[in-house]
């Protein structure tokens, strides 16, 4: 389709190899079940992403009833954001040992429960726990699955279906806005929290649409691992077998350890069927063991994974680009959620109060942010286009307009360059791409949990660290500078990295030949 990660100069090695043999194309690859995935991370997004957007309904009502300091207040939300994607790395794990159908069920009945248990809190302290922590780890257990099973069903469209499964934060953020409004109305803030708990268990019927492909069907590989369930997917990956080999995490003592729980299973087996006249506590007993073992081999398989994605030889931070990446990922996301803390406040400075009252600013952004997904989708999704080429000129265009915005001082101009900034913000829909053409399809959960970890970090500081630069400078203009300097600091990474991996293969491509 595109030759994303030859402009990028790095092969992280998980292709199609020598002796792989070819295999008969999925129906559901790009097509069938494929987009149903893509409804289920649609519906993820607006329960989730949406339902975070619009916590601003929640926080006044939190303000009137704890009396407590805004920053203080401000906290909550905060968590919740935060938590959801810095959490992602710690996800990648139970997604290497349950798969992400598991995952994604678990984490809606955990989000659920933070909603219904921020209900009957009694102070601010207590929503920390209840919905800043419990609800923000299950938002997270199912984000990162919704993102990586649309890498995994889609490769010609992988673009298009990502931009149209993350709309669904545009959609969720007016939905939401407009629910939670009419419920704190109608029924009070509580109610509306365990009403919305309620609502969000329905992110356990997003999990369970999350089906794993077979083994062959997630891509070609030299070694096919065997899988006892459906939601051993995330294992029947050869490369990593062979990164758990070349990293010395394994090696050859756990194999003969494996070999070992392979042979206490069959034995296992072996007495069940032949202790059919024993008693049935025996047999009972002969078959907690086997679902021991079974289990004991399916955690160390998903944790030796995960271990060598982060710290083994062919770790994931040996990519120099990729660790461009997440220094990027450091400073991005920031730059776009601060506009949406200040807007309103520069719209009180130059008067623009009675305008912007017909038509918000903030909607200007929601709504072009959402075009922007899909439209960046399709044009990646070209043949003649690299994503990586679509994904710098969107980051450039959006560095440009916060850097320009506070000079904007009418109505008119700032409407035009927020709408700019909800275009090119659209690039969102393309990080999985990107980080699937970086590192391939079997690392990707575990890559792009690092990069949502990133944002995380940035949307949790970002915003007090504005707050802190108005406090000494009293003016709304130093934020998206500094912002937006910190992010083109980003950006200069993602140039500079790339080229030199060319250069570095390009010479050892040169010293091979010689020798």
């Amino acid at each position: 389709m595109y030759a994303s990660r030859e402009d990028i100069g790095y092969d992280f090695g998980d292709d199609s190899k020598v002796g792989s043999k070819p295999i008969k194309p999925n129906p559901n690859i790009d097509g069938g079940w494929a987009w149903m995935i893509v409804l289920s991370s649609f519906l993820v997004h607006i329960l989730i992403m949406g339902s975070q957007m619009a916590l601003g309904i929640l926080n006044v009502e939190w303000l009137e009833e704890f009396n407590q300091s805004r920053g203080l207040t401000a906290w909550v939300s905060s968590l919740s954001m935060g938590i959801t994607l810095i959490v992602g790395p710690f996800i990648g794990l139970f997604i290497s040992m349950c798969g992400c159908r598991k995952t994604a069920i678990i984490g809606g009945i955990l989000n659920a429960l933070g909603w219904i248990l921020s209900a009957y809190a009694s102070n601010v302290h207590y929503l920390f726990l209840t919905f800043g922590v419990t609800a923000g780890v299950g938002s997270g257990m199912v984000y990162l699955p919704a993102v990586v099973m649309v890498g995994q069903y889609f490769q010609k469209r992988r673009a298009l279906a990502q931009g149209l499964s993350t709309t669904g934060t545009g959609f969720g953020a007016f939905l939401m806005t407009a629910l939670l409004k009419y419920l704190c109305i109608e029924f009070g803030w509580r109610n509306a929290m365990f009403i919305q708990g309620a609502i969000s268990l329905n992110l356990c019927v997003c999990g369970a649409l999350m089906r794993p492909l077979a083994p062959k069907d997630v891509v070609s590989e030299k070694y096919i691992v065997r899988s006892n369930s459906e939601d051993n997917q995330a294992k029947v990956l050869s490369h990593s077998a062979e990164t758990i080999k070349s990293n010395g995490v394994l090696s050859d003592e756990p194999e003969k350890k494996e070999e070992t729980n392979e042979e206490v299973l069959d034995s296992v087996q072996h007495i069940e069927i032949g202790g059919k006249s024993r008693s049935g506590r025996n047999m009972y007993g002969l078959r907690i063991l086997k679902t021991v073992s079974q289990l004991t081999v399916t955690v160390r398989k998903g944790f030796a994974m995960w271990y060598s994605s982060y710290f083994g030889a062919a770790s994931l931070f040996t990519n120099r680009v990729f660790v461009a990446f997440i220094i990027w990922a450091l400073f991005a996301y920031s730059s776009f959620v601060i506009p949406f803390i200040h807007l309103p406040e520069i719209v009180k400075q130059y008067n623009l109060s009675s305008q912007n009252n017909i038509f918000p600013l903030t909607s200007i952004i929601a709504i072009v942010h959402i075009f922007g997904k899909v439209i960046l989708g399709i044009i990646s999704d070209l043949p003649c286009i690299s994503t990586w080429n679509v994904f710098l000129m969107a980051n450039f265009t959006l560095v440009t307009c916060i850097l320009t915005l506070p000079l904007m001082q009418t109505y008119v101009s700032l409407a035009v360059v927020c709408a700019l900034i909800g275009f090119s913000s659209g690039y969102f829909s393309l990080m999985p791409v990107v980080t699937e053409d970086l590192v391939g399809t079997k690392h990707l959960a575990n890559a792009y949990g690092i990069i949502i970890c990133a944002n995380g970090i940035s949307a949790l500081f970002g915003p007090p660290f504005a707050g802190w630069i108005y406090d000494i400078t009293h003016k709304y203009d130093f934020s998206f500078y500094i912002s937006g300097l910190l992010y083109m600091v980003g950006i200069i990474f993602l140039l500079i990295q790339p080229c030199i991996q060319k250069k570095q293969s390009r010479e050892k491509s040169t010293e091979e030949a010689q020798v």
